[in-house]
């Protein structure tokens, strides 16, 4: 039951946001920053860590869910260190999930051939 909700949920997201990218005339990058501000927020009003307990990879997989690893760690990082929290929390809380992206994606490059669009 957990796999279904977390299908719908994420599915229900994803939905939403082709939604919007075919009836605006919004970018994919525009959408993206749009989708990661919104999970900060919904952190920081504190909507999202109820929502991420129901919907669980659904609601932490998407963008939505790096907005709010990315408040969260800001929240934690001005309570420990204070003003320079805002500052210091947001990359060492992303810092993990970036790299790995950025390391898989070249071993990726490394062992498929890309070619180039003509």
């Amino acid at each position: 039951m957990i796999y279904i909700k977390a299908f719908i949920i994420g599915g229900l997201i994803c939905m939403l946001c082709q939604i919007l990218l075919e009836k605006t005339k919004m970018m994919p990058g525009r959408v993206m920053v749009l989708l990661v501000c919104l999970g900060a927020v919904l952190s920081f009003i504190g909507v999202y860590e109820p929502f991420l307990e129901f919907a669980g990879a659904g609601a932490s997989v998407p963008l939505l869910g790096f907005g709010h690893v990315l408040m969260k760690g800001v929240k934690e990082a001005v309570d420990e260190n204070g003003f320079l929290g805002i500052f210091q929390g947001g990359l060492k809380a992303g810092a993990l999930g970036t790299s790995a992206a950025l390391i898989f994606g070249y071993i990726a490059s490394l062992i498929f051939n890309p070619k180039s669009r003509s």
